[in-house]
């Protein structure tokens, strides 16, 4: 539980594949118990036929990575995803084709993977990259340095881990010691070393003794240098560590933690100096409290959670805890009884003098480099697990945080709480369009003053609803809105309020972005701006803001920096592309994270825009710069053409258009485009699929000007009930999958919002204190942040209640979400029992009781 001091306190679509269906979700997939283990991505056998694979490109991975593994085989294993899905996956990849696309265009392909398994195996494909390329550049030093062999190079191209490549690699780094055994290499005491495994019936150690020189001046110090041979030979081997590790996962390795000396120390010495320096001292006793739980812990290898290994890291880089991997004397037992009489037994009857060595060799082996290189290993994999999962939380808690539904249609007051600079307030149109921005001083004298201008400015806007930033004043804030309302000061208005998550805000509003739209407002105003926006349209409003200042998940500042960038970029890119844009009035900066956009290809589709007035269809995508086919293929379906903006603000005619096109098209005049509107470019409905929609539409009776209305969506239904999405496929020569998409474009209403299917922001009229709750009382509220100990729920008190994640258990969740990947969100509204109140600590323990549907 102390963890939740590091959480911030407020912190697919389609279906596609000929001879697929899609994997039920599995009771066994439930893993809040289980350790962090990859979990199988798609099904375990493959339900029809694979589509035709490009056999070639296994082969051609392999000449390029020359590597001893096969590329696809590790990477099935890795990731728990069939062979032929990794194929297809990493082709598409290599083709430039992006993760929303392959998603949504490419279901037949991936097995019905989501974006998140599919980022996953791309990542490992990336590392596996990275190590193959790795491993050819310490060849190539080696070889420079002259100390390569042909049994070193073979070792080094079976490395399957960054950790097995350093292993073998670290004794020939420069700058390292000579190791023991390149200093009895040195002495010629390698064809000793080999006579021990080949003919030790041969092996006389005198013969190698020469007085006098080091090393070799005794038969001890020559059977010494031997042994350190043979035991980097042992530790070297694949086989052997293969076999090793086989072990330790058949036994309990578990990993320790305790407070270090240093740190008691320092505790010790802050005491004895008495009230020098309390405040410096309070927070660093407070430093070394945060870590209490591990000062004597011990757990499991395979069962020690991700948040515990991240803080177990912390305390460790904190030099407040001493970390140590506890493997069992029996695997060292067993492994020396292995190594003897198995893989490294003697060829011949040898004497016991020689036995001897071979015994040493391998104790020498397992003590002195096998042991540490298993330490370092788990260390490794654990930091590498726990990141992912931490980063996977703030992938899916930013993906929850971005498809909040829009509040549309009404006039919204942003308010930026504050006490003495005041609170900042700003007006927004229903289109998000500043009407009136002011500041007032809420928590001084003069209060009902201030209550009077509150009064005129709602009255005068019509503004009905209120957002307040989570920040400084908060409560406070909250609390005075919330007498106003009760006191119907703004009557006959039906005001009601919200409190929606300010993180990032005041970074935004000091941007070159915020100052380029908003060139005339203070910056405190422009926060006013942004919090209002961010329930006015959450996901074109948070794209402005990096998303890792946007307050969700825990341990931002323990995770690698560069991942979390990448996965949480590619999430906005996937948001962003499944809910879709308009490309007429979508800002510049939502259009550069269209799946295939970047900000050159954006400025280049908005300068078109301005040039020859609005986009009547997606095909004069194809005359804007920079737009080639792969691009135009990659963000054609996430862009849309709305008919009533078109309606509203179409400004030249077609014959204006065609005289301008050729003339802005610089070098694209040869591109045949049609100037008329196609009802399909306002639909998922990809262009490459129009002539399959065409087909279907006559096979139904019905036409694309009709689309998402009620008549069309009865015909579809008709001929769907009468036959088989699978026959119909066959029928119009497509996939099942494609036919469902097509289905979902043509029967969804115009203006269909994914985000409709999200819950929007809760507005109410009044609040209640953390004082007034009881344990065992059950309320309703929304998840606010989620973390890898459990999730924070708003219930309207002003501080957000925990959901241990051992309350968050099995029969409590919807089927859909008993998956850790799916389980509990940001927005996501629930139902829960208070289990204890520490209004001192302002804590709040909670209970799950169910998701709300």
């Amino acid at each position: 539980m102390s963890e939740s001091h590091e959480a911030n306190r407020w912190a697919d679509e389609g279906t596609s594949l000929a001879g697929y269906t899609l994997k039920k979700e599995e009771e066994e997939d439930f893993t809040f118990d289980e350790p962090c283990l990859k979990k199988q991505k798609t099904s375990s056998a493959c339900l029809g036929h694979p589509t035709s694979l490009p056999s070639s490109e296994s082969q051609v991975l392999r000449n390029e990575l020359n590597m001893t593994w096969d590329m696809m085989e590790l990477l099935s294993t890795l990731t728990c995803v069939e062979r032929w899905v990794c194929v297809n996956i990493i082709t598409l990849l290599r083709e430039e084709n992006t993760v929303p696309f392959i998603v949504r265009y490419r279901k037949e392909m991936i097995n019905h993977m989501d974006a998140d398994a599919i980022r996953d195996v791309q990542l490992v494909f990336e590392e596996l990259c990275s190590l193959a390329k790795k491993t050819q550049s310490v060849i190539q030093t080696l070889k420079k340095d002259g100390v390569l062999t042909a049994e070193l190079e073979q070792n080094l191209r079976s490395c399957r881990s960054a950790d097995e490549l350093d292993h073998v690699y670290s004794p020939y780094k420069k700058g390292s010691k000579l190791t023991k055994a390149r200093r009895a290499k040195a002495l010629g005491l390698e064809v000793a070393a080999s006579a021990v495994l080949n003919t030790p019936h041969t092996l006389d150690l005198r013969t190698w003794v020469k007085p006098g020189t080091e090393g070799l001046s005794s038969v001890e110090e020559v059977a010494t240098g031997v042994e350190h041979i043979l035991a980097d030979m042992i530790a070297k081997d694949p086989e052997t560590l293969t076999h090793v590790k086989t072990l330790c996962e058949n036994s309990f390795v578990s990993i320790q933690s305790s407070v270090s000396k240093s740190a008691l120390k320092e505790r010790e010495q802050k005491s004895v100096q008495g009230d020098k320096k309390i405040g410096a001292q309070k927070n660093k006793n407070q430093d070394i409290d945060k870590f209490h739980l591990y000062f004597d812990f011990t757990c499991n290898i395979q069962r020690i959670q991700p948040h515990q290994t991240l803080a177990i890291n912390r305390g460790e880089s904190l030099k407040i805890l001493t970390v140590k991997v506890n493997i069992p004397d029996r695997v060292k037992s067993d492994f020396t009884r292995w190594c003897i009489n198995n893989r490294w037994r003697l060829k011949t009857n040898a004497r016991e003098d020689v036995h001897a060595i071979i015994r040493k060799a391998v104790e020498d082996s397992y003590k002195r480099l096998v042991l540490p290189f298993l330490t370092r290993s788990y260390r490794t994999k654990l930091t590498s697990a726990a990141e992912k999962e931490s980063i996977a939380m703030f992938v899916r808690n930013l993906r929850q945080r971005l498809l909040v539904c829009p509040v549309r249609g009404c006039v919204i007051m942003g308010v930026d709480p504050g006490f003495r600079h005041g609170c900042k307030l700003a007006i927004l149109s229903p289109t998000s369009q500043v009407l009136h921005t002011d500041v007032v001083y809420l928590h001084n004298s003069g209060q009902q003053k201030e209550a009077d201008k509150l009064r005129h400015l709602m009255i005068k806007y019509s503004c009905t609803r209120i957002v307040i930033g989570n920040g400084t004043a908060c409560r406070e804030t909250e609390s005075f809105f919330a007498d106003l309302i009760s006191r119907r000061c703004f009557h006959p208005l039906d005001v009601s309020y919200c409190i929606t998550n300010e993180a990032g805000a005041s970074i935004y509003s000091v941007s070159p972005e915020a100052v380029k739209e908003m060139p005339d407002l203070d910056p405190n105003l422009r926060s006013a701006v942004s919090i209002g926006r961010r329930v006015q349209d959450p996901l074109a409003e948070l794209v402005k803001i990096d998303p890792k200042h946007i307050g969700i998940g825990t341990y931002q500042h323990d995770v690698s920096g560069g991942a979390l960038k990448a996965a949480l970029d590619s999430v906005v890119q996937e948001c962003v592309s499944f809910v879709g844009v308009d490309i007429n009035i979508c800002s510049e900066t939502l259009m550069r994270l269209v799946a295939g956009l970047n900000a050159g290809r954006a400025r280049h589709i908005v300068e078109w825009r301005e040039q020859n007035g609005l986009f009547i269809n997606r095909e004069q995508l194809k005359l804007v710069k920079g737009m080639g086919p792969k691009t135009y293929q990659q963000c054609a379906g996430f862009i849309r053409i709305n008919p009533q903006t078109l309606h509203r603000g179409v400004s030249r005619t077609v014959s204006q258009y065609h005289k301008s096109a050729p003339k802005k098209g610089k070098g694209k005049t040869c591109v045949n485009v049609p100037a008329s509107f196609n009802p399909l470019d306002q639909t998922c409905i990809h262009p490459e699929s129009y002539h399959v929609a065409q087909r279907f539409l006559s096979l139904v009776g019905g036409s694309a000007d009709h689309i998402g209305s009620l008549v069309l969506r009865q015909c579809v239904e008709s001929k769907v009930s009468t036959s088989s999405v699978e026959e119909l496929a066959r029928t119009v020569d497509t996939t099942p999958e494609t036919l469902k998409l097509i289905i979902d474009g043509l029967t969804q209403p115009p203006g269909f919002d994914i985000r409709q299917n999200f819950g929007q922001a809760d507005f109410k009229q009044g609040i209640v204190s953390m004082n007034d709750l009881r344990v065992g009382a059950v309320l309703t509220g929304r998840v606010d942040n989620t973390t890898l100990f459990g999730a924070f729920v708003d219930i309207g008190v002003g501080r957000a209640g925990l959901i241990h994640k051992s309350n968050i258990t099995l029969d409590k969740l919807p089927v859909s979400q008993r998956r850790r990947s799916l389980a509990l969100g940001p927005g996501e509204r629930v139902e829960v029992r208070v289990l204890n109140v520490d209004t001192q600590r302002g804590r709040i323990g909670l209970d799950l009781i169910r998701v709300l549907q």
